[in-house]
Formats: C-alpha cells, structure tokens, sequence
C-alpha cells in the first residue's frame, strides 16, 4: 500500500497540471459565451446556419494555441524533472502563477467583449500603440466597468473560480531509496519529454510539417461570415499572433510588368487641367454612420441639418470606410491609403515618405491646417497630420490659448472640446489663413461617454424605448454642423470653398441592415460646393473614404502625379467604381452587383450578389461565370501593388 501511495505521488504533479489546464479551457468557453451574449445582436445573426462540430474544432483550436502560449511558463514549474519543485513553496508559487497569467487572460476576453462593437473583430496587439499617448484611459475604463457591472462580476466569479478550484500535487514525495529516486525522474522527464511536441504542436495548430503557425485569418474557415471569426478566436491568442508580426508581404501574385496593367495608384492629370485654387475643408465627423441619417434611409433618422446637405450635394448609394477604427480613417480620408491587417500608422509602414491632400496642394502654394478639439497628440493624429503634410495643427491647446471661447470650461471632461464651440473655433479660424487653403477638423462629441453639454440634457436625451446611445449624441452633433455652416457662410471664404463630410467610421450599429458586412462600414461621404459647379445628385455607384483626395484633386484641377490607392470618381464610369475595406483576415471588395470575399493567404473564400442579398447568405463561389475570376485578379492587383509599395517606400511620386 505504501509503495502505491508512493508511486502515485510521483506523477501527482503532472496529473494535477492537466486537471488545472482543463479548467483553462472550461474558463475560455465560458467567455466566449459571454462574448456571444455581449454582442448577440450582431453574431446571432446566421448563428443557427454555423455548423456546430467545425466551430468546436476551430475554438478548441486557437484555445489550445493561446492556453499553452500563456501557461507555457507554469508547464515548466509544474513540469521540470527536479524533485524539489514537489515542495510546498514551489507548489505555491507554481499556483499563483497559473491564477495571475489566466486572470489577465480572463479580464483580456470580457473586455474585448464590449470593445468589439467598436470594432468588429478580436483586439490585436497594436491596441497598445493606438492608445499609448491617451492620459484618459483611466477615466474611459472607469466608466465602461461601471456600464458592463455584470462582466467584472463574470470576471470575478470565473477568476475566483480557479484559484478555488485549482489542484496542488496530493501527498508528500519522500524519495528515501535509490530506486525511488530513478522512477520518479524518469517519469517526469518523459512526462517533460511528451509535453514538449504536444506543445509545440498546440501553439502551431497542427503537428505536420505541412501545417503553418495558425493566424487570425484561420479563423474564417471555421464560420460563415467574417465578422463570427470574433467568435472562434479569442483575444490572448489575437494578441500573442501579432506582435512584432511583419505586417506587410508582397504576394507576388504578378510579375511587375503584368501588375501595371491591371492596377496602380498612380494618378496622372492631363496636360489641359486648370487648377481652380479653392479651398478645401474636410470634417470628418466621429462615429457618423449612415445608419442615422434619415437622407439614406426610409426613416427619419437623427440628422435633419446634415439631410438638407446632403440635397444640395453630390453623394453616391454605397459609401464604404476603409476601416473600423479612427486611426483607420485618417489615413483613408486624407491620404487614401486603405487599412490592410493593421491600422497604417502603427505599421513601420508609417515610417515611409507619405503625401496626402495636405502635402499635394502644399506642392502648389496652398496653407494647411488640421484641427481636433483633444489633447495635442491624441491617438497621434498631430504625428500623422504633420506626416501627410499639413503645416499646422490646432487642438485643445490652441483652443485654450483663443480668448474668444472659454478654454478649458468647454472641455467634455473626458476627451475633447464640445463639438459645438470647436467646430466655431474652427470655422473662425480659417478666416485667419491665407487662401487658397486646404484644412481638416475631426470632430468627437459623437463618442464614449456618449454625453451631451449640460445645457442640452433635456433637449437631446435618451428616449423611451430607444436603447442606442448614440442617437442623443448624434443630435446634438448634427446641430452643431448647422451651427458651424451658420458661422461658415459669412466667412470671406465660404463660396471658393468645396466642403467634404464623411465619417471616421461607424458606431454602435442597431438596425439589422447596418450589422451586416457591408453595413458596418457604411458611413456618408458627400461633396459640396456653394458655389454651384458641382452639382446636387444622388449617383447609383460605389465610393470609400480613399476616392476622397483623388477625387478632390482632380476637381480643382491638381496638375501634378501623385500616389492614391483610391478613384476619382468624377472621371470613373458608375459600373466601374469599387470598394475594398479589410477585417478579420478577410479583404471586402466590392464592385457592381458583388462582393468578393478573399483571404490574407490568397484564395476566395465567398462571392455574394450584395444588391439582391444584402444579408450575404447565399454564397454564389463558382457561379458568377468570368466575375469571380475578374474581381479577384483586380484584387490580387490592388493588393500586391499596396505591399509592394509599403515595403519599397513608394507612396509619392517624385515630380
């Protein structure tokens, strides 16, 4: 009896591991059905058409890869033949260890569980860039835990869960003989020797020589729509995937000769042009989806200022954002250069000569100025500003030092300036620069907290039976642009001046069509002129964020080469106008009546007809006839051009 008592507690140790890694997994799914309830409007949608056995494959997969990633560290303290780790102070050690790394693991999945409404997919490492120059993070955590209580308190339970639940090795280990000593080292070191490959297998995904280490971009073999890969994967393993990840490789889909015939970015005016030198101003308003805006929809929506508009401007049925970030649409917007896997100013891409609308037009004698009512150097749109070109930047500095306004008592006590007095800032000071002038405000009124100023909590607030939270602040914003217009129209400079309105993305999406793929990305992108030459119309074609500076450099007549990954859509046939936006490992390009759905690893994954089957659930893959063929070679073209150029440093031409 004693010797079996013996031999038990010699593998106690590698027993009471595995016991102790199930639990992980059970933790794990736990969270996912949390992350499941969280966000159910949005990944409840086709849920029942998911095949229950491959999504079970998939999350057990990248489980796996994470929970052995992240428990590698206790694997050796529970693990390393040496017969003193069986102490009760190792064992200890050894425990907390397992609680702290899985509790970080645990509070990582809950918390992507509110922050995927934001973004639509799984949080990866460049978070930490995106918000590593805010001084408020603090606060916007502060108020989200007192918002989802009911997720600290899962977070709680589950994480007090297992350090309760957790198993230390049973018994004592006395090696008083020889023979005692020489069984239970050669136990653990094949014990030891055994976990090793399984191990490293687990963190690949597979145990073949044939099988590359899995990527986000795995996950989609697993589900039917992009936006469920959020439901296979989980947030530790998005994280650990991609750090220090060489964002950017050329395919090499073509050879170089070929690619120039059937894409670049390249954009050439004819010799004729005449520059027109007006002005340009673009707002880009914070989280403005199409989805309140009455003028798009067969509703009143939120937005009667931005509805009269949008009747005296040019605008277009799908209007697509390259991103579902802020930092996504600065680029997009004033630089076209679309989000492709990262958000391009946290890539070393960043580092590369780039030229936008600021940078273009500063070519030709035109003053520049970007504005954003927040700290100097928030989410480092001052850094990226003055990358693309633009000579100055105003923000909650400059807006202090005005003593027209009120400085810091119009500060919303958590980002920025309310929209209302910046917007006022900002429209005055334009009339202190030189024209022509190129200059850009980013507005944020329209976000966490989801507050609007004192004086208006009785005219825009929440309304019974309404449960988005955005529609007050929505309504608040869109007075302030009238305000701003108001102001504009008496400025000298208002009737040279063509005005640009789109969004940096979309936000809290609750009607079923703006939840789908392309209705996430949907945000209003309309041209104005006062003066007339352009005139009001509706067009039955497809634009994005990157059609914005060609489009706008070829209507006052810019007569330079410049680098755009977008179309000028006043010289681009209707039929032939497209858009590509990129998430969750997926690239979305649309062009016609379709949308193609390719992997970062190169194949076609979907092809959907998007006019008749906006909700994507008839995948029509080998029956479109020369369309799939022809969109993906398109795209293969747009892509490889894009990694092409972000590794060589070619996003200018050198005029």
């Amino acid at each position: 009896m004693k010797r079996l008592q013996l031999q038990k507690s010699f593998i106690s140790s590698p027993i009471a591991f595995i016991y102790n890694l199930a639990l992980v997994y059970i933790v794990y799914g736990l969270c996912r059905l949390t992350y499941l309830f969280e966000n159910w409007a949005v990944l409840s949608e086709g849920f029942d058409t998911l095949s229950f056995w491959e999504a079970f494959k998939g999350c057990w997969m990248f489980d796996t890869s994470a929970i052995l990633y992240t428990n590698a560290l206790y694997a050796v303290l529970m693990l390393i033949p040496l017969h003193f780790k069986e102490k009760n102070w190792w064992q200890t050690m050894a425990k907390w260890v397992y609680v702290v790394v899985n509790a970080l693991c645990i509070i990582a999945n809950l918390a992507d569980a509110v922050y995927f409404q934001y973004t639509g997919r799984r949080t990866t490492s460049s978070v930490f860039q995106e918000f590593s120059n805010e001084g408020n993070i603090g606060d916007v955590i502060g108020v989200e835990l007192l918002r989802h209580w009911y997720l600290v308190l899962v977070g709680i339970v589950l994480i007090v869960g297992l350090a309760v639940l957790y198993a230390k090795p049973k018994g004592k280990l006395k090696l008083r003989m020889l023979k005692d000593k020489l069984t239970y080292y050669i136990i653990h070191l094949v014990c030891f020797g055994l976990y090793v490959p399984i191990m490293i297998a687990g963190m690949r995904g597979g145990a073949t020589t044939a099988v590359r280490p899995i990527t986000i971009s795995n996950a989609n073999q697993y589900v039917n729509r992009p936006a469920e890969a959020a439901l296979i994967l989980n947030t530790p393993f998005s994280m650990i995937r991609t750090i220090n990840k060489n964002v950017f490789v050329d395919p090499k889909f073509f050879s170089r000769e070929e690619l120039d015939t059937i894409y670049s970015p390249i954009h050439t005016p004819a010799d004729s042009v005449v520059m027109k030198k007006k002005n340009v101003v673009v707002l880009i308003m914070e989280s403005y989806g199409k989805e309140y805006i009455g003028a798009y929809n067969d509703y009143p929506g939120y937005t009667p200022f931005t509805d009269s508009l949008i009747q005296q401007s040019l605008t277009f049925d799908l209007t697509i954002a390259n991103g579902r970030k802020s930092i996504d649409g600065m680029p997009s917007i004033l630089s076209s250069i679309p989000r492709f896997i990262e958000p391009f100013f946290l890539t070393p891409a960043s580092m590369n000569e780039v030229s936008g609308l600021a940078g273009e037009l500063g070519k030709v004698g035109y003053e520049s100025a970007f504005f954003h009512g927040a700290e100097n150097g928030s989410m480092g749109f001052e850094a990226f500003a003055k990358t693309t070109g633009y000579k100055h930047y105003l923000g909650r500095t400059e807006y202090n030092q005005d003593k027209r306004f009120n400085g810091d008592k119009d500060f919303d006590g958590m980002w920025a300036i309310w929209d209302e007095e910046f917007l006022q800032f900002y429209a005055l000071k334009m009339s202190e620069m030189k024209e022509p002038f190129i200059t850009s405000v980013f507005t944020a009124s329209s976000h966490h907290p989801y507050a609007v100023p004192e004086r208006y909590k009785n005219i825009y607030k929440d309304e019974p039976g309404d449960d988005n939270i955005m529609h007050k602040c929505i309504r608040y914003v869109d007075n302030a642009l009238r305000l701003f217009f108001e102001t504009a129209k008496k400025q000298p400079w208002y009737e040279n001046t063509i005005f640009v309105l789109t969004a940096d993305h979309t936000n809290m999406n609750s009607e079923p069509m703006y939840q789908t793929e392309l209705g996430v990305c949907s945000v209003p992108i309309l041209i104005f002129d006062p003066s007339g030459d352009i005139q009001p119309e509706r067009r039955h074609c497809i634009a994005q964020q990157i059609d914005i500076m060609p489009t706008v450099l070829s209507y006052i007549g810019y007569n330079k080469s410049y680098v755009a990954f977008g179309q000028d859509l006043l010289h681009t046939a209707d039929q032939d106008t497209w858009a590509i936006t990129n998430n969750n490992g997926l690239y979305h390009y649309v062009k016609g009546d379709y949308v193609l759905l390719f992997t970062e690893s190169g194949q076609t994954k979907a092809i959907y007809n998007y006019k008749k089957d906006w909700y994507l659930k008839q995948n029509l893959l080998g029956k479109t006839g020369k369309t799939e063929k022809q969109m993906e070679r398109e795209l293969k073209g747009l892509i490889q051009s894009y990694m092409e150029r972000m590794t060589e440093d070619r996003l200018v031409v050198k005029n």
